[in-house]
């Protein structure tokens, strides 16, 4: 489909460093650093549709273009589909493992950077069906919906905040899980590439972590990126309604007072640089 009128890719990654974008990419593609595509300027919080919109021109992805995102890693590219379709972009499809598959499986790339030129992009309507807060999360605990923990194993056992793949252990003030939740690391959906496992095993690998068919799902992580990938997998790859994202993650209510707590609850280990902890979500 590459080459094809009214088909923009876009590379959503998950630092500010655009080096490895400009050593090679999908051909044609365009790149965004996560935060700066769907954060607002200064709140933590989404960026409304009309200033989503905006960004999306000024990258040259007109109105109506179906838009293709290529996460690096897969997660940030879940997570702006859900955010994308949450604050009104609907055409918006999910290239399968992102960019570390596309470059594996030696398809072709091209270097270089080609500034965008603005375009129009209109605004659509919002949609937070998708989108759980705090308090109603709070509400949920022990009662029918279940609450799925999509990080590691050291995450969610309460060893530490941030998972052994980051330098510094660093998101929140303190250590543990939502009380009540079922474990299900997120890389268990994904082959060693980065692609989703087939339909029939991520359905078995759901039903495994204690998630029903007919469960009203909560999920969340750190900050919400591999909670949306596996919101992706249950509801565009396994085709259920009531999947919702805690936007505001373990690094919302690890560091608010008063939040209950299970596992260890001690307060975060300081290994290097402060805590990156951010304060309550409007969502």
């Amino acid at each position: 489909m590459l080459g094809s009128p009214g088909l923009h890719v876009l590379e959503v990654c998950s630092t500010s460093v655009a080096a490895p974008f400009r050593d090679a990419h999908v051909p044609g593609s365009r790149w965004a650093y996560w935060k700066e595509l769907l954060w607002h300027e200064t709140d933590r919080r989404f960026a409304d549709p009309a200033t989503i919109a905006r960004r999306l021109g000024e990258l040259g992805i007109p109105t109506g273009a179906t838009v293709v995102l290529v996460g690096d890693p897969i997660q940030h590219g879940a997570y702006a589909l859900w955010v994308l379709h949450m604050q009104g972009q609907r055409d918006v499809l999910l290239l399968d493992g992102g960019r570390g598959a596309w470059l594996r499986g030696g398809f072709p790339v091209e270097s270089g950077w080609t500034a965008a030129t603005p375009v129009a992009h209109a605004s659509g309507p919002e949609d937070h069906s998708a989108c759980i807060g705090r308090e109603d999360v709070l509400a949920a605990i022990g009662g029918e919906a279940v609450i799925v923990d999509f990080r590691s194993d050291e995450e969610y056992s309460g060893e530490r905040v941030s998972p052994t793949t980051e330098p510094v252990d660093h998101g929140a003030e303190r250590t543990g899980r939502i009380p009540g939740a079922r474990h299900l690391y997120f890389e268990r959906l994904l082959h060693d590439d980065g692609t989703f496992r087939p339909v029939h095993e991520l359905r078995d690998i759901v039903a495994e972590a204690g998630v029903g068919e007919n469960d009203e799902v909560i999920a969340y992580c750190r900050l919400s990126h591999r909670a949306s990938l596996g919101w992706f997998a249950l509801t565009e790859l396994l085709g259920r309604e009531r999947v919702r994202v805690y936007d505001g993650s373990w690094t919302e209510w690890g560091s608010m007072v008063g939040m209950p707590v299970e596992g260890p609850a001690q307060p975060a280990a300081r290994t290097g640089s402060p805590s990156a902890a951010v304060g309550p979500s409007s969502h």
